[in-house]
């Protein structure tokens, strides 16, 4: 459905404080695969985190922001492949 990547993650953090450290634990995870980021943006605000990983980009929520955005509706016509709560 994209030219930008094959995969969008989409999570939230209950707090900035969690939106941080749900970063910093995939950027460690991907890391110990071999796979590593492109880019990140957000982090220091910790509202909405954008993680690049070329074919997988993950984006990690606050909870307003994520209602407001609602990236979910946006791309709504793409299969979903998991979905955790």
């Amino acid at each position: 459905m994209s030219v930008i990547a094959d995969y969008f993650v989409i999570c939230t953090g209950t707090s900035d404080r969690q939106v941080k450290a749900l970063a910093g634990a995939l950027d460690e995870a991907m890391s110990k695969q071999g796979i590593h980021a492109r880019n990140t943006e957000g982090l220091h605000e910790a509202l909405w985190v954008l993680i690049d990983y070329a074919d997988i980009i993950v984006h990690i929520f606050a909870p307003e922001q994520r209602e407001y955005y609602t990236l979910e509706r946006l791309w709504s016509k793409a299969q979903t492949v998991l979905v955790i709560q």
